[in-house]
């Protein structure tokens, strides 16, 4: 774990993380929600979002003293950033505790993955005076514990789904009418004064022009039989329409439905 924070550029290319930022808002929210669970099973309500679990699950667990010695060496060149070391110390402690005491810990999905990947899909983020979070791009309100934890979860973290889901321009996620999410997922990308109406995986595992113009608002999608989607399902669509090319790539797909 360690190793891994070590490769993170964490005062990387601000185009590259700009190009991610769509992935690693996902990410960012992932983690929110992953650690309001986390924060609940162990009374940590007040640590949220970003702490180190391990001092609530077993206050008297410690590192290894070599390891130890080793991660407050690398935190020492972080200057700021306080929300960043906690977590990358929760991430190495956790490791750590897991790999000696797996069965202390509660059925609950990984508490810093997410954040990981948005460590390493772009650096750091920033609080300012009034606790936004800057991404690089992008400013995200953290929102409350309850409201996190009681969220939509990422289904999938794969780099295919995170990748898919990153874009220029203002998006706007439809899928088939409200109660059936398995047809066709389509969004519309404002790019300045230019948009692209697109659908994912109507000739493979990609986004590709859909050849008609999308409804210009929700009332418009309605009308057409359309739904508008928040991110998270439209990345968990993402997911299960990767995980269903890796499964199989003979089945035959419907044709696709014109709008009127």
């Amino acid at each position: 774990m360690l190793e891994r924070l070590r490769a993170v550029e964490w005062d990387g290319d601000w185009d590259a993380a700009f190009a991610r930022v769509m992935s690693r808002r996902l990410l960012m929210r992932e983690y929110l929600r992953r650690a309001g669970l986390w924060a609940q099973a162990y009374s940590a309500e007040s640590a949220w979002p970003f702490f180190d679990v391990v001092e609530y699950v077993d206050p008297a667990f410690s590192l290894p003293p070599r390891l130890a010695a080793q991660l407050q060496q690398y935190l020492g060149t972080f200057t700021g950033l306080s929300a960043v070391k906690r977590t990358c110390t929760g991430a190495v402690r956790l490791a750590e505790y897991r790999a000696l005491h797996a069965d202390a810990l509660p059925a609950l999905p990984d508490l810093y993955e997410p954040l990981l990947l948005f460590y390493e899909r772009g650096g750091a983020f920033l609080q300012d005076n009034t606790c936004f979070l800057d991404l690089t791009g992008v400013l995200m309100r953290p929102g409350t514990l309850q409201g996190h934890a009681a969220g939509p979860a990422l289904s999938s973290l794969d780099h295919a789904v995170l990748d898919a889901v990153d874009a220029a321009g203002r998006i706007t996620y439809y899928a088939a009418a409200a109660g059936d999410r398995q047809g066709r997922l389509l969004r519309r990308r404002v790019v300045r004064t230019v948009t692209y109406d697109e659908e994912f995986g109507r000739n493979g595992p990609s986004w590709q022009p859909t050849g008609e113009a999308l409804p210009t608002s929700p009332d418009r999608a309605a009308e057409l039989g359309l739904a508008s989607l928040d991110e998270m399902e439209a990345a968990n669509l993402i997911a299960a329409a990767l995980a269903g090319v890796r499964a199989s790539s003979h089945h035959p797909s419907p044709p696709p439905r014109r709008f009127r």
